[in-house]
């Protein structure tokens, strides 16, 4: 359905709203009742810009422009372009106005995003006047935008010398987005998704790499940016999103005045579509390579099959296809994963498995990782002869109507404790209309469902869709992609050889245009610019209260629980909170094992596949996890507990809340080869996750010894703990396995009595005429004695300096130091947040990311650790990181500072504490910060310090805590990395 021209029964769903601004054509509206809001669509009468708002009475308003970016090249153009953008435009020609606006702003988001055929620029915030701010520079950026020259050669990318003014000094390719492709494209998840995408996609868009392929980038010059911008920023290709309380009439108004009213119907570029894409006559086999840092590559291929489905504007086929993954791989119980999990041929199911729907014509992926070379042909097999199984058998009916509950559930919950609620829908809508669809489809899926609930009603129905989507659609691609320890280094050799070919071609003329565009880009990045054309909110503008959200206390049986009301749209939220006991050493080695495998194995008389179907029917899934949080004012004390959670519709609270309860007592451990499967499955998810996570191993190797819970962090998520992951995997693969298993499945049980044995209470969470339902429910299932209090989990002290280099797969640094502090209730933790906050504005942005080339630097105040850290992220340095984070410290004591620059570090804590979250989300906030010690009132009496922190006090905290000896230094690096002096090295 087409965007511009609604259905008749589309504009006839709602009332045409009362005001329309006049440069707009209304298209439709459209209530959506599960959402509490509506969905209007208009156009703008010139040029045909579409806006789509979605009404609601939400005060966090969310705006957004996207452009339909389609580049046919992998020199990662469009993702450059939304960099660049960003630095500066005709009526903000400062360098780098998107930066400068987030110190100035008290927005909860503020981003730019490149996707495979779209580039949005959305933001959001609570503060009217922090709105209207941030458009003025959103639009202004977006459509008259400066793109400077030297803006491109810091964003993008640009040959320097490594020694800036020596011309013969080694050639180096420089650059943010070209360092921080180097990083992304480090991770075997993003090669695998990538050489997947050229295949299946051979002639369209998809085919390349939108954020560009490191040895592609340089390739892009400046006036290949410039085209680009010109052919596809307009609004004729731009589609306006809102959401929130501000009218639409608004909204339209300041797009006219700021930006629109200056384009004309004469002047539009030309429609910019993504053509079908050419189906192949019959099934691909192709063979590629990655880069490992280990010798011993036996049993490392992935191994995945891929299919090209319909196109994701057609609604019922997007969500049949919604259906069809949920039923195939939703779940261990679900058959096809169930195949992939238990199979020999593999130690995980891919990372990939599952329906993209993101392109304009979906895929489906599912396949293996941990592989032999040879097995290529052993796991196509494999994964088609399940799939002809489930074809000539068919599915069980209870499997398909509880994948077609959880597209219930995940349409009704009202999420948005990462990011913005109204943004996530916003999100969700985008894709739909920038392939020419309509996003109501994507929003307002009732209709679907119940289309659905009578196709499944058909036993050939699931079948059927195999059969015409993967067993009979010749467009299918098998990729093996296997390991190879000598591809980094083969990369690293062919960039020196090009760019020694470059430097022996240049004349003298060219070697002094590259020194002397490294001397004006030093240059433009040092200068200071005139800041106060931008526009900005000021302390006078922070709420003076937090949200006070506050719950009512009960009683079941002997244990307390806490119920809070709160808007959740129908959902219901259970969790038992336990305090850990004391576990030792095996035991609390164990631990994150035990929690990560609690909900993935049977209760009771049921296996784990029918507790996983189990969960699939009545709930939105049990998640379990353990906590440790320093006290507020000791970081040697702790307070650490286990939490059981689970959600679900009203109308399931007494199945999933027998479900949670059955849990909790009737777990089994006898499940010895699931349990394998499991460790495989966690230490191979692990492995994957360090090259988009490095920054925080780093941060925590580095806060390694600086509390007992810091320790903890590092032993278990950090690289300590995917080390040892990766060795207990290995030797459940061993001649040892049986009894490396009998020793997990022992420990999972004692700990599981200590668990049973202690003290409990409940967190619930509902709509308030939930809450004595949800009582007498409880009351009448959780008739166990509750424990008393016995021995705690109590960790052994710990405050001394770690200076560390870890190595692993990667072409790019993740650099962290972090100096001993305070806890969260101190007076000093108030200016050391602020300082954290000006050094990351003011400082490290500049010279870590913009002259440095990391793709991002910061500084944080760790209350848990009691730790003020320092780190980069995908960064080209190492040691002159190092140097940057010294020379941060004596710019504040040594350089004059404006209260502005002070202002602008207290707005940015302000705006952190003030972030969004969701109904349940804020209630959970609040249970758990009152359960640490940091109930509402110390976090008033913490806002009241940072609103008054002054220069003194940040110089004060500096010069008594950043002291250079007592640093401790955490890298993740790779094996050729030029090791600092003192750093002791490490293998994963």
């Amino acid at each position: 359905m087409s965007t511009v021209l609604q259905s008749e029964a589309h504009q006839e769903a709602g009332p045409v709203p009362a005001h329309a601004h006049a440069a707009f054509e209304w298209q439709s509206s459209h209530p959506i009742a599960s959402l509490n809001l509506t969905l209007e669509s208009y156009r703008h009468r010139k040029t045909g810009a579409l806006h789509y708002h979605l009404a609601s009475d939400d005060p966090e308003n969310v705006f957004l422009v996207a452009f339909r970016t389609v580049p046919m090249d992998s020199t990662g153009v469009a993702h450059m372009l939304e960099h660049t953008a960003l630095c500066g435009s005709e009526r903000f020609p400062v360098r780098d106005p998107f930066f400068m606006m987030i110190r100035r702003s008290l927005n909860t988001f503020m981003n730019a995003m490149t996707s495979s055929d779209w580039t949005a620029y959305p933001f959001a915030s609570k503060n009217r006047k922090d709105f209207d701010n941030l458009l003025q520079i959103y639009l202004d950026a977006a459509f008259f935008s400066n793109l400077h020259e030297l803006d491109f050669s810091q964003e993008g990318h640009r040959l320097e010398f490594s020694e800036p003014d020596n011309p013969d000094s080694p050639l180096q390719f420089k650059g943010v987005v070209y360092n921080e492709m180097k990083g992304a494209m480090s991770a075997t998840n993003a090669r695998l998704y990538q050489t997947m995408c050229s295949y299946l996609y051979p002639t369209t868009t998809y085919h390349y790499n939108s954020g560009g392929e490191p040895d592609h980038i340089p390739d892009l010059t400046y006036e290949d940016l410039v085209a680009f911008y010109r052919s596809h920023y307009h609004p004729s290709n731009a589609i306006f999103m809102t959401f929130g309380d501000i009218p639409a009439a608004e909204h339209q108004a300041r797009l006219e005045a700021l930006a629109l009213h200056r384009f004309h119907d004469t002047d539009r570029v030309e429609p910019i579509t993504i053509p079908d894409e050419k189906r192949y006559l019959a099934p691909l086999q192709v063979s590629h390579f990655y880069p490992v840092d280990e010798e011993d590559t036996g049993n490392r291929s992935h191994i995945t099959v891929g299919w090209l489905l319909g196109k994701s504007t057609d609604m019922q086929t997007q969500f049949r296809a919604q259906l069809l993954n949920a039923v195939l791989l939703d779940h261990s119980a679900s058959p096809l994963l169930h195949a992939l999990e238990t199979t020999d041929l593999g130690t995980a199911p891919s990372p990939l498995c599952g329906l993209e729907d993101a392109n304009r014509e979906m895929s489906f992926l599912c396949g293996l990782e941990g592989c032999a070379d040879n097995a290529t042909e052993a796991v196509e097999y494999l994964i088609l002869d399940t799939l002809r199984q489930i074809a000539e058998q068919g599915v069980d009916q209870d499997q398909v109507e509880a994948a077609l509950h959880q597209l219930e559930l995940g349409q009704r919950e009202i999420s948005g404790d990462g990011h913005p609620y109204g943004l996530q829908l916003l999100a969700t809508g985008l894709g739909a209309a920038v392939h020419g669809g309509d996003p109501l489809d994507l929003l307002d899926i009732d209709p679907v469902l119940e289309q659905l609930r009578k196709d499944i009603r058909d036993p050939r129905f699931i079948p059927g869709l195999i059969r015409e989507w993967l067993l009979d659609n010749p467009h299918r691609v098998t990729l093996t992609l296997k390991p190879d320890p000598d591809m980094a280094a083969r990369a690293t050799e062919a960039e020196q050889q090009r760019l020694q070919r470059i430097q022996a071609q240049l004349d003298e003329e060219e070697k002094q245009r590259i020194v002397e565009r490294a001397r004006a880009l030093k240059e433009r990045q040092e200068a200071v610019d005139d800041d106060s054309i931008l526009p900005k909110v000021g302390l006078e503008d922070v709420p003076a209260e937090i949200p006070d959200v506050r719950g009512t206390d009960l009683t079941i049986g002997e244990q307390a629980a806490r119920f809070y009301a709160q808007g959740t749209n129908g959902l219901s939220y259970q969790t038992v909170v336990v305090d850990l006991p004391a576990l030792d050493g095996d035991l609390l080695d164990l631990l994150p094992l035990y929690t990560a495998c609690l909900t993935e194995l049977g209760v009771g008389e049921r296996d784990y596949a029918e507790v996983q179907a189990w969960q699939s029917a009545v709930s939105g899934g049990l998640s379990c996890s353990a906590r440790f949080q320093s006290h507020t004012d000791d970081e040697q004390q702790h307070r650490a507990i286990l939490t059981l959670s689970g959600k679900a519709l009203n109308a399931q609270q007494d199945a999933m809340s027998e479900l949670l309860h059955d849990t909790f007592f009737n777990v089994r451990f006898d499940e010895t080869q699931r349990i394998r499967e499991l460790i495989e499955q966690m230490a191979a998810r692990q492995q994957h996750a360090i090259t988009g996570r490095g920054h925080i191993m780093a941060v925590n190797l580095a806060c390694s010894g600086m509390s007992p819970t810091a320790a903890l962090n590092h032993r278990f998520g950090g690289l300590h703990g995917i080390r040892t992951m990766k060795a207990l995997s290995q030797s459940l693969a061993g001649e040892g396995r049986e009894a490396a298993l009998r020793r997990i499945t022992d420990g999972f049980r004692a700990i599981h009595e200590l668990i049973t044995s202690a003290p409990r209470q409940f967190l619930l969470i509902a709509e308030e005429e939930q809450q004595q339902p949800l009582h007498d429910l409880l009351a009448r299932l959780w008739t166990e004695p509750c424990g008393q209090a016995a021995s705690s989990l109590s960790l052994p002290p710990v405050r001394e300096p770690v200076h560390a280099l870890w190595t692993t797969q990667t072409q790019v640094n993740f650099v962290a130091r972090a100096f001993p502090t305070v806890t969260f209730s101190h007076p000093d933790y108030a200016p050391l947040c602020v300082l954290a906050s000006l050094l990351r504005n003011s400082f490290l942005h500049r010279a870590v990311r913009e002259q440095g080339g990391a793709y991002g630097a910061g500084a944080d105040q760790d209350g848990n650790a009691a730790a003020f850290r320092f780190f980069s992220y995908r960064d080209p340095r190492l040691q002159e990181t190092l140097d940057d984070f010294d020379r941060a410290v004596d710019w504040v004591l040594e350089q004059p500072h404006e209260w502005q620059q002070i202002e602008e570090a207290i707005l940015g804590v302000i705006s952190s504490m003030d972030r969004s979250t969701s109904p349940a989300g804020a209630a959970r906030q609040a249970f758990f910060n009152e359960l640490f010690g940091r109930d509402r009132g110390h976090r008033m009496a913490f806002r009241k310090r940072v609103l008054n922190v002054n220069l003194e006090q940040l110089r004060d905290v500096a010069r008594r805590y950043l002291k250079p000896e007592q640093a401790s230094v955490g890298v993740v690096s790779h094996r050729e990395a030029e090791v600092p002096a003192g750093l002791k090295i490490e293998n994963l």
